[in-house]
């Protein structure tokens, strides 16, 4: 098929691009790398009357590092940051979290912004931002502002974003020293949407202890899950196998996911918790892997 008329603007400035959505908000989309507006469009689920661009914003385009944070813009393509040097040590989680997104094409057009805007809670982006902490900057006619990602997603597809205010950019603090981070997902076909995933990220201290834990998965509710019941039973501790099993089943107690064509909420649930223990596992090997060992395993 092919997507009812509309037009189409192509801002060079946030200013701009910004002005058009508030001109244009009820009746406009705003197009990033398309990867998931253009299915909609093609198969008119989405039937806007104006499609803004926002691919000539070279601002939305940087990628950044200050001495306490690494920052995203919205229109960072998804390979540009999968390669960025150094995002390994800084965002380690998100290093972990990009080969699991679709395939190589889809990460050449795929945005970071389009994709945590986009809101589904399927996808590993946004479990990687809940899991960090994100903090979310939303532009619009009324100024910037910061929005944790406790309360950026609202809803399956939905954000706190306002009609008439864009995604600009997505901070993530720089990682501690002994952080490791590994993403585990299971789904029917490799580069489909997870059935079920889990975002891990530890910090380990010199005496083996897990001082940091942050986990987050996918599938299993309306927006990302904060694990945070399996985040306690981590904390204080090495993740020993009884520790690993004891969180996985604090993070089966605290689900409920619903049944759907693609599998049942019993079946979403167990994987989490069978997912959380490998992914907490290779988390905190990579955390406490020697220096140059890690150089080798990221060359």
């Amino acid at each position: 098929m092919k997507p009812v008329d509309f037009e189409l603007h192509r801002p060079s400035t946030t200013r701009e691009a910004i002005a058009l959505l508030a001109e244009h908000s009820a009746e406009a989309k705003v197009l990033a790398g398309g990867q998931s507006l253009l299915p909609l469009l093609n198969f008119r689920l989405a039937r806007p009357e104006h499609v803004i661009d926002l691919g000539g914003i070279a601002a939305l385009g940087e990628l950044r590092r200050t001495s306490s944070e690494l920052v995203v813009g919205a229109m960072v393509r998804q390979a540009r940051a999968e390669r960025s040097p150094g995002l390994a040590a800084d965002a380690p989680l998100l290093a972990a979290a990009f080969p699991n997104i679709a395939h190589p094409p889809i990460r050449n057009r795929g945005t970071v912004g389009g994709s945590l805007a986009h809101a589904d809670p399927a996808a590993e982006l946004p479990a990687a931002a809940r899991a960090l902490d994100a903090v979310f900057v939303a532009a619009g006619p009324r100024g910037r502002r910061e929005i944790a990602a406790r309360d950026f997603f609202v809803a399956n597809l939905m954000t706190a974003l306002e009609p008439d205010e864009l995604l600009v950019e997505i901070r993530f603090a720089r990682a501690a020293p002994r952080t490791g981070a590994a993403f585990e997902e299971v789904s029917r076909r490799r580069g489909d949407f997870a059935l079920v995933g889990v975002a891990a990220q530890v910090t380990a201290a010199d005496d083996g202890s897990i001082t940091d834990a942050r986990i987050a998965v996918t599938g299993v509710a309306p927006t990302p899950y904060r694990a945070d019941p399996a985040e306690a039973v981590l904390t204080g501790a090495p993740p020993s196998e009884e520790r690993l099993a004891e969180a996985a089943d604090a993070l089966r107690a605290a689900l409920d996911p619903s049944d759907d064509l693609h599998a049942t909420g019993a079946y979403r649930r167990d994987v989490a918790g069978t997912l959380l223990a490998r992914a907490v596992a290779e988390a905190y090997r990579r955390a406490t892997v020697p220096d140059t060992e890690a150089a080798q395993e990221a060359s």
